[in-house]
């Protein structure tokens, strides 16, 4: 299996995840304060590390691309 593919289901997996805990903290499922922070606090390392997996696939991408010179040639 090639990195992306990997990469791509694993961001998908993170936003399943990111997608459950805000469903449980919008719909009440959370009984104390203590909870609650703890969910956000799982919401946001989450967010991160999704952040993170697209940055690497930018710079990715970008390093793939195609070099066009596009400065005039020496006469």
């Amino acid at each position: 299996m090639e990195l992306e593919n990997v990469i791509y289901k694993l961001q998908r997996g993170l936003q399943n995840r990111i997608n459950q805990l805000s469903l449980s903290v919008t719909t009440g499922g959370v009984d104390n304060m203590e909870t609650y922070k703890y969910i956000i606090g799982q919401i946001h390392a989450l967010e991160s590390v999704k952040q993170e997996l697209s940055s690497l696939l930018e710079n990715k991408e970008q390093n793939e691309g195609t070099v066009v010179d596009i400065r005039k040639p020496k006469t």
